[in-house]
């Protein structure tokens, strides 16, 4: 049985490149071996604790630096990490506790009052990350190295924010994220050792931890972390730590993108990849002109490890489109009707975006007719909707739920949403479906307008019908102050719909 173990990403680095900078927070600064020496020590901390291979550890923290060492030394110790999402309720942490079976709850200061209180109403125990932690570290006797697994054993559960119902725990491998993050590193991003990457993105989501924390480390790259993302806060810390990286979600290209104006220095970004949700060309356009940076847009789920495919500079990019699929991964285009096979369609037609490759996790935790539901013949069935083009470029239309069909035709919302970005008086713009007595279903752009003079529902309509088709322009407007966004940052359309229908 092949043997493999996350932390070895850590533990490598700390062996080839031990004085290497590794992380950055505020005045922390830290060498792999000081991480790795931290992780070890906690490790030990984490066995007196009683925790074994295979047991399930909470870790609930922002991205200072007691994320990454809790999460290598659960990894070290065997462990499987289960991050939890800051922004739950007590209930909803409590649901994540008992549906993964931890057993222990790392916890951040400043998460006490959900994390602590949910553990205790399951009787979990609790550890603060910080002085607690740090002296159980101090008493307890640090782990030789870490304790290898089988490279098919679970090492992280990620909870899905699930479109529907309560979220899942998808189950990601050592073998999942490994790869992943090798891939990431050395054949789909030019990553290299004397990088620096800003590590805005919550390291509690799959895109974060994979592509900020794990592919930078194992490049050997430094990582800087950004506690919480404010827009003229990250360009100041970029120039300040000479960050050459960044990775974020469509809102932080988004805000970069107004606030360059106002900055005195911008950084000189090399590498700037964008996942998490579409990013809308006109924001990509609005980026790369102000920072002179190119961004790769990707696509990837929380099953997928995450990442499973990108613009690669190896393919060249296209704006507009995901990429192409990762090394070692097939993405293909299926008919969306048939579910319960895969039916691979040709180039140019649209269908359900299918995933097989080393990044599709082992399943949901405990919920094998899900599992079944969403691995078909081998595929993990995304609930995507996408094109593949004649060159191989994938790229995304809309979520299968979002569509909306308006008197007997398809609407897809992201392609009115990139041409309504485009009107100089909207800042975001989200479009769902409303029901309708005629025509089923209406268009309704959902905008926040931008600063300036105000733009008024009729005209964004009268200047929608000249740049959309007859039955895609938005017959409804409304505005809102910001789109409510989930734990990825997708806009919640779901809410959406809620609040405008009747």
């Amino acid at each position: 049985m092949a043997t493999l173990s996350l932390a070895a990403i850590l533990a490598e680095n700390a062996r080839r490149r031990p004085d290497r900078a590794a992380l950055v927070e505020g005045d922390v600064r830290l060498t792999f071996a000081q991480v790795w020496r931290r992780a070890l020590a906690e490790a030990g901390a984490l066995t007196g604790l009683g925790v074994r291979p295979g047991d399930r550890v909470a870790l609930m923290a922002p991205n200072t630096a007691d994320f990454p060492h809790a999460y290598y030394a659960v990894a070290a110790v065997g462990g499987v990490v289960v991050p939890v999402h800051l922004l739950l309720s007590a209930s909803e942490v409590e649901h994540v506790l008992k549906d993964s079976g931890a057993t222990l709850l790392l916890c951040h200061p400043a998460q006490a009052g959900t994390g602590a209180a949910a553990a205790r109403a399951l009787g979990v125990r609790v550890v603060m990350l910080g002085a607690e932690l740090e002296q159980l570290a101090a008493d307890a006797e640090p782990l030789p190295s870490y304790v290898t697994r089988d490279a098919d054993d679970p090492a992280v559960v990620l909870y899905t924010s699930g479109t529907t119902g309560v979220p899942k725990g998808a189950v990601l491998s050592h073998f999942n994220l490994v790869m992943n993050a090798t891939v990431n590193a050395f054949d789909a991003n030019d990553v290299r050792p004397d990088d620096i990457a800003l590590g805005a993105l919550p390291l509690f989501h799959a895109f974060g931890q994979t592509v900020s924390l794990n592919s930078t480390w194992r490049a050997g790259a430094t990582l800087v972390l950004l506690p919480r993302f404010d827009a003229a806060r990250a360009i100041e810390l970029m120039v300040k730590e000479g960050v050459n990286t960044f990775h974020g979600v469509p809102t932080m290209f988004v805000a970069l993108a107004s606030a360059a104006a106002d900055a005195d220095v911008l950084p000189e970004l090399r590498v700037c990849v964008s996942g998490g949700a579409s990013l809308p060309v006109a924001v990509l356009e609005r980026f790369e002109t102000a920072f002179g940076a190119k961004v790769y847009e990707g696509y990837g789920l929380s099953e997928t490890s995450p990442a499973a495919t990108v613009n690669q500079p190896q393919f060249g990019t296209k704006p507009g489109t995901i990429g192409h699929p990762l090394w070692g991964v097939d993405v293909e285009i299926a008919r969306a009707e048939a579910e319960d096979r895969v039916e691979l369609l040709p180039a140019g037609e649209v269908g359900e975006v299918v995933v097989r490759g080393h990044n599709v996790f082992s399943g949901y935790l405990g919920r094998p007719e899900a599992t079944a539901e969403a691995v078909v013949d081998g595929w993990f069935r995304t609930g995507d909707l996408g094109t593949k083009d004649d060159e191989g470029f994938l790229r995304i239309v809309d979520r299968k739920k979002d569509v909306i069909i308006r008197g007997g035709y398809n609407v897809y919302p992201r392609e009115v949403e990139e041409v309504l970005m485009r009107h100089p008086g909207i800042a975001q713009v989200a479009v769902i479906g409303l029901p309708d007595e005629l025509h089923g279903e209406e268009v309704c752009a959902v905008v926040v307008p931008a600063p300036g003079p105000a733009a008024d529902g009729d005209d964004i309509t009268t200047w929608s019908k000249e740049h959309l088709g007859r039955h895609k322009y938005p017959r409804r407007v409304e505005f809102t102050e910001a789109l409510p966004l989930g734990p990825s940052m997708k806009v919640l359309k779901r809410e959406l719909r809620a609040r405008y229908t009747g």
